[in-house]
């Protein structure tokens, strides 16, 4: 006898290539429904599986930010998990913008898709002390010493799941993870094959106070995934976004200057409660 297994797409369609001949069992299970068998007598049989719902004991989330794979109960750090079915539902421009749902999570925007979450201490534009890993790789700009948000990340429709460690994490990825440590896998194109496309739109800038009238946001995502052999698979991704992003208008802190007699301007001095 062997072993071969296989995966369903989002329908629920499978294909099971194997050198077994038949009689042979097919075991079918899903986490939260129950284990079905289904004996195969013959290679001209339509196999069709209705799985039961079936209770869980919730131990069934594997983790790897301990940097060995474990369940996510029996992990010796707090690790908030993200999957792809709370990215697909969330209320979310994109997938990083989950991170501001978290508790004890700051994100400070400093553009559309520029943003820097924190676990700890304060917040700002570039945070050196919190890693981003993708796929274990480490995606920090190499001249600015630090990830610049999702530029760098992977499209959405190839994000599998997201592992945040809240708290420093500097004992597993070192001194850079003082202020949380982000692991982002991506998916497998050995279990995500075909052809994925994704269009998000709304509309911005609804107040008025930046621009004439309200903006619009798109956003396309493609994707595809496919496998060669039983070694080898490939996964081409692409992600645009057209919007206006947000004005920086207040010039409370500058003092503006006649251009034409040589006046071109300066900032302010002081603080903002001597400035008022």
């Amino acid at each position: 006898g062997g072993v071969s297994g296989t995966f369903t797409d989002e329908k629920g369609n499978f294909k099971l290539v194997t050198n077994q001949k038949p009689p042979f069992t097919i075991v079918i299970s899903s986490v939260g429904f129950e284990t079905q068998e289904i004996e195969v007598r013959s290679e001209t049989d339509v196999i069709q599986a209705d799985l039961k719902p079936g209770a869980s004991l919730g131990v069934e989330v594997v983790v790897s930010a301990s940097r060995v794979p474990e369940r996510i109960l029996e992990s010796p750090v707090s690790i908030e998990r993200i999957s792809s079915l709370n990215i697909r539902n969330a209320p979310a421009a994109n997938y990083y913008d989950i991170l501001r749902n978290i508790k004890g999570v700051d994100v400070t925007y400093s553009s559309l898709t520029y943003a820097t979450p924190s676990t700890r201490g304060f917040n700002g534009s570039g945070n050196a002390r919190f890693n981003q890993l993708v796929d274990g790789m480490d995606n920090q700009a190499p001249g600015l010493n630090f990830s610049v948000g999702s530029v760098t990340g992977p499209c959405e429709l190839d994000v599998e799941s997201m592992e945040l460690l809240p708290g420093a994490s500097s004992a597993l990825y070192g001194p850079g993870g003082m202020n949380g440590t982000l692991l982002i896998n991506s998916k497998n194109p050995f279990k995500y094959q075909g052809l994925s496309f994704q269009i998000k739109q709304g509309i911005m800038h609804t107040d008025h106070q930046q621009t004439s009238g309200p903006t619009p946001y798109y956003d396309w995502a493609l994707r595809w995934g496919q496998k060669a052999s039983e070694k080898l698979a490939f996964k081409i991704t692409a992600e645009m976004i057209h919007a206006v992003d947000w004005l920086a208008n207040d010039t409370s802190n500058y003092l503006a200057g006649n251009v034409a007699a040589g006046q071109y301007g300066n900032v302010i001095p002081g603080t903002p409660i001597t400035m008022e």
